[in-house]
């Protein structure tokens, strides 16, 4: 986890049209498949993927880590932003961090949507 963690009152509030898709995207997978976690990245070309946590007896993936493995092999270089949506305080921003440098906004919210945090990638 990212100790860059931001902690406003109301930060969906003041999210913008992408972001709020991205939420959407995850909210909607997320209750497709009734995973533990929903997630959502956009990529530097605007591209966006979405994915759900995977939790089987040999493969356990955050639903961040699916969203990061899908751009990686469309071709994406980097991302721009990432919201994930789950129950788990500590969330794991690492392999977001490998692909896209630091600083990239990784938006954090209940599983309803509800954004409370917001994290930064970390290279390395």
């Amino acid at each position: 986890m990212s100790d860059q963690a931001e902690r406003p009152d109301d930060l969906a509030a003041d999210l913008p049209a992408e972001d709020a898709k991205l939420v959407t995207l995850a909210r909607a997978v997320r209750a497709r498949t009734r995973a533990s976690e929903g997630a959502a990245v956009r990529d530097l070309d605007g591209r966006t993927y979405a994915g759900a946590s995977i939790a089987l007896p040999h493969l356990r993936l955050t639903a961040l880590d699916v969203c990061v493995a899908m751009a990686i092999s469309s071709g994406a270089t980097g991302l721009e932003a990432a919201v994930v949506l789950t129950d788990v305080d500590d969330v794991d921003t690492r392999a977001a961090g490998d692909l896209a440098g630091d600083g990239v906004p990784v938006l954090v919210g209940d599983t309803t949507g509800r954004i409370h945090t917001k994290l930064g990638t970390r290279a390395g």
